[in-house]
């Protein structure tokens, strides 16, 4: 059985973007994806500032979910989008 490390070295080890993108896409659902591009919005957001209960209601997602990505902040998570 594959385990989440497997996923990590796999996307890791593919350089080539068009190759990366069409295993994501072939992995993930488009709902998947929409998802996993507001949890990257919501971070950016949080980085630059934005209050969590705007961030929430722009979004429309529920408070407790840009607060998961406050908490993973705060913890130290996100250092690759701290870079830009």
């Amino acid at each position: 059985m594959s385990d989440f490390n497997d996923f990590i070295e796999l996307t890791y080890s593919t350089r080539d973007k068009q190759l990366l993108a069409d295993f994501l896409v072939g992995i993930t659902t488009d709902k998947e994806r929409r998802e996993l591009a507001q949890r990257l919005e919501i971070i950016k957001r949080l980085l630059a500032g934005e209050a969590q209960a705007k961030i929430a209601s722009d979004l429309g997602v529920g408070i407790a979910t840009v607060t998961r990505g406050s908490k993973e902040l705060s913890q130290g998570r996100f250092k690759v989008l701290r870079k830009q």
